[in-house]
Parts: C-alpha cells; structure tokens; sequence
C-alpha cells in the first residue's frame, strides 16, 4: 500500500509539472482540409485566447513566427488578447498589439474581441491593433476582393460582454462568407449559407481526458462547442484550443495551438 500511494503521488507531482512547465509551452500547428469549391484553394490562419501575461513576449513572438511560417492567404484573430480582469496581470495592449502588427499575409489581418478584452477595456485594446494594422470586425464584414478571390469576412462582437449582432455583421453579404466569432455559444444562431465559423474561448477545456476530452468548457452548451470541426445542419464550426490559459495555468491533453485552414 505504502509503494502503490508513493508511485501514485510521483505520478501526479510529473503529471502537474507537464501540465504546469512544459505543455502549456507546447505550441503546434492543427490543419484542417475543408471542402469549398468557391474558397478552394485558400488558406487560413486562425489563432485565438493569447492571454499573455507579462513575462511571455517571447512566446507572442514564437506564436507570430510560426504564423507567418505557415505563408497564410489570410490571417483571423478569435480575441483575449490580454490576460485577466486587471491590467496588471496582462502585458499591455500596446505591446501585444505591436508584436500582433509582425504578421504578414496575402489578404491582410482581422480581429474580434473576447471577454477579457472588455474586461480590460475593450476600446483601448481595439485602438492598440488598429495601430498596428490590424482590422477589428466589431459586429462588421468586409469585402475580400481579389483578382484570384473574392469572399467576405465577418466578425461579431463577444457573445458574452459585447454587444454581439450577428443580423448586423451579416448583413448585405453574400456567398462565400467566413464568420468570426469569439464564443462558439453563437452557433446555433448561425443561418445556412456560412461556409464556416470559426471560434475559441473554450480552450478545449485546456485539461481534458484521452478518448474523453474537455472535463470542463466555458461554454453553455458543455461540451457540444469545446473543440475541433463540428458540423450541424450543414454548417462547419471550428473551435481551436487557443494558444494561452485562463484561470488556472495549466494546460493537460490540450496543448496550445495556431489553425491552418486549407480550403479544397
């Protein structure tokens, strides 16, 4: 009994050392294939939740390093920037904003804000990527036009601490159209048509179970919305694991991540 409660608490101590040191600094890339004839050929990036506290420029740096080693047509930003409720806790939203403005792609940079960026202050962390060229889709859309593509991108306001409306951000749109949405709670609100939402805030759980996944999700509906490529209706969603952590810093079977999009 004695050797079973030693090795079962060497075990949990390795299991909070990786979950706490080592896999929260696990960044990788998760590529998705996703038909569309009218899109086919794009390539997205899509990264969210950077929470970065003080001390992680350099792993902002890392993250924008590998997103433009992924030679992205277009580059979506899910939102929460910043980390926590007070300013302290986060790098500021000029610096996070200025290492964001190193980004480079074909068709340029769009962003939606997050909860923790309206509990920081929504305005001042908007303002901070408009400097650095990167365009805030506050319940807006623009017009992607190209000589080899031509689709719109929309982005609704947080779902939670916004003033999210989809009919707004929708409107005089037409096909092909890619939503961008903080909270994946939206989806069901979703109409037919979208060739794809694409979501974060739910970390994946950011600790989940093997052949379970998320234990918990920030999410009202559990674990319908916490991680991957749902579909429902005909309609794609694509939640990412995010790159930083939220409450707890820990991060167990849910390692961060940017996402590539490969329309096909």
């Amino acid at each position: 009994m004695k050797k079973f409660l030693t090795y079962s608490f060497c075990f949990l101590l390795i299991l909070f050392l990786w979950a706490f040191f080592v896999e929260p600094n696990w960044l990788g890339v998760k590529k998705y294939n996703i038909k569309n004839p009218q899109l086919a050929g794009l390539k997205i990036v899509f990264a969210s939740d950077f929470h970065v506290s003080p001390d992680q420029i350099n792993f902002l740096k890392k993250t924008v390093d590998l997103i433009n080693q992924q030679n992205p047509d277009i580059v979506l930003l899910g939102g929460d920037f910043v980390k926590g409720r007070q300013k302290k806790s986060s790098l500021s939203a000029e610096q996070i904003a200025d290492e964001l403005g190193n980004i480079r792609s074909k068709y340029g940079v769009f962003a939606v804000l997050g909860n923790h960026d309206w509990w920081y202050d929504g305005n001042e962390v908007a303002q901070a990527l408009t400097r650095n060229g990167i365009e805030v889709l506050s319940n807006q859309n623009v017009f992607i036009n190209s000589p080899d593509k031509k689709f719109y991108v929309a982005g609704v306001d947080d779902f939670t601490t916004g003033k999210s409306d989809l009919a707004t951000a929708l409107k005089n749109t037409a096909q092909p159209l890619i939503l961008l949405s903080h909270n994946p709670d939206i989806f069901p609100s979703v109409p037919k048509g979208v060739a794809l939402t694409l979501s974060g805030h739910t970390h994946g759980g950011q600790i989940a179970l093997p052949f379970y996944g998320a234990i918990f999700t920030s999410s009202d509906y559990g674990r319908r919305f916490a991680y991957g490529l749902i579909e429902e209706n005909n309609r794609p969603l694509l939640v990412t694991k995010g790159i930083g952590t939220s409450i707890l810093p820990l991060r167990l079977f849910c390692s961060p991540e940017i996402v590539v999009v490969n329309f096909i």
